[in-house]
């Protein structure tokens, strides 16, 4: 099985929540809903979680971290 990418998972979690908000779905569709979508916020703050070590890590290497602001 091939994981969706970030972004995938990010859309399908903003379609579960606008689904639920609107009330478009039943008890039972809206608990295998708020179960998936319990799954994809794991998923997604573990793979934030590594992208934050690694950019950290790359930061380290370089021995002068460069902060700026987004603009």
């Amino acid at each position: 099985m091939v994981e969706e990418s970030f972004e995938a998972r990010i859309k399908r979690l903003e379609d579960i929540v606008d689904t639920m908000q609107r009330g478009q779905a039943g008890l039972e569709e809206s608990v295998v809903l708020f179960d998936e979508g319990i799954k994809l916020i794991a998923s997604l703050e573990k793979e934030l979680s590594s992208a934050k070590e690694k950019v950290q890590l790359l930061i380290a290497k370089t021995q002068e971290p460069v902060l700026k602001d987004f603009d």
